[in-house]
């Protein structure tokens, strides 16, 4: 059976004693009658509520997640703290303070509602900060932590902080930590990537000051970051510029690649006309050549250059290779071929005439 309710019980049982003996006394009392009986019942139960006070005062029924720090008022110093069960204290020289040491949670926020607040305060109790560049940022988080149920560390915030250590401790420090941090950062920083890297360095610094303390950071979340409506709108105009740009350079290399397709498609185009142009001009000197032999051998004698002489290209001894008369017929039209007589045109293979000596010797 519960000890708190055996407490209550008594009590409630001594309360009933004094008002039915006092009440019977009263009667009795008027008729003239003595009611010496019922003015000991009441004195009884006053007795028992007595008891129960004094019990109440020196017997602690502590939950399991419940520690009493123990203070005692004759020497000024602390005994071991009581843990979760049943124990005894001096009511006249102890005090005892219990503490909660189960997860916790403050939350400073712009709550619209008590369930939002969370154990914080209702209203907007987000932590207004001023960046570097003069920004102003408001800072929503929720501390979740315990109370150090080490008996040292518990004893010590017992002293400094107290039973209200949410309203005396971890609010005004947390929201002085996150304006100092705030205050190391560009507004644009916060509004980019570097908001993990603040949010990270605040909780490293309230954790440590939560463990000198007495507590236990379980986690640190920031619940969300504002910044003021004209900073906003600056950046949204800033992104939407961006993002145009960032259109516009698309739409340029759109149209860059369809020109260099066009342009390929052209140089493909040419391309196929002049090999096509070609084609028909071979065709073309392939036809004049069939029907005009002698074209060949008139083209190479214009190729010639003009101090070659035609005949120093033909070897004596061998057969004409082109049609000399008609090549230099079309070169010069008063040209007469000469007549070489056949008996200075030595056969091949036997020697030339000696030219006739001079003088007849």
């Amino acid at each position: 059976m519960n000890i708190s309710f055996l407490l209550n019980l008594l009590g409630y049982l001594g309360l009933g004693l004094v008002l039915l003996g006092a009440g019977r006394a009263a009667q009795l009392f008027l008729r003239g009658r003595l009611a010496r009986g019922y003015i000991w019942l009441a004195i009884g139960g006053l007795i028992l509520m007595g008891i129960r006070q004094v019990a109440s005062q020196g017997v602690l029924a502590l939950k399991p997640n419940e520690v009493a720090v123990i203070f005692n008022t004759d020497t000024g110093d602390f005994s071991p703290p009581r843990y979760g069960g049943l124990g005894l204290i001096s009511p006249v020289s102890q005090q005892a303070t219990v503490y909660d040491i189960s997860q916790q949670n403050y939350t400073m926020v712009n709550a619209t509602n008590a369930q939002d607040a969370a154990a914080g305060v209702q209203g907007d109790d987000s932590i207004q900060g001023r960046t570097i560049d003069g920004q102003d940022v408001w800072v929503g988080v929720t501390i979740l932590y315990s109370v150090d149920p080490n008996a040292e560390t518990l004893n010590n915030l017992h002293i400094r902080w107290g039973e209200n250590y949410q309203l005396n401790f971890i609010r005004p420090t947390t929201r002085s930590i996150i304006r100092d941090v705030v205050s190391r950062y560009r507004a644009s920083e916060l509004y980019s990537e570097l908001r993990v890297e603040m949010e990270g360095e605040i909780e490293s610094l309230v954790a440590a000051i939560l463990t000198r303390e007495g507590f236990i950071l379980t986690d640190f979340l920031v619940r969300g970051i504002r910044f003021s409506e004209q900073f906003t709108q600056a950046v949204e105009n800033k992104l939407q510029a961006e993002q145009e740009a960032l259109e516009a350079s698309f739409q340029v290399q759109r149209e860059q690649q369809l020109a260099e397709q066009q342009r390929v498609r052209a140089r493909g185009v040419a391309d196929s006309t002049i090999f096509q142009a070609q084609a028909e001009a071979l065709r073309l000197v392939s036809q004049q050549i069939a029907s005009n032999p002698a074209l060949i051998q008139y083209l190479y004698v214009q190729n010639l250059s003009d101090n070659v002489d035609v005949l120093a290209l033909v070897p004596s001894n061998s057969p004409f290779l082109f049609d000399f008369d008609a090549l230099m017929q079309q070169t010069n039209p008063d040209f007469v071929a000469p007549v070489v007589p056949q008996s200075s045109i030595a056969p091949e293979g036997t020697p030339e005439a000696a030219p006739a000596q001079e003088g007849g010797g």
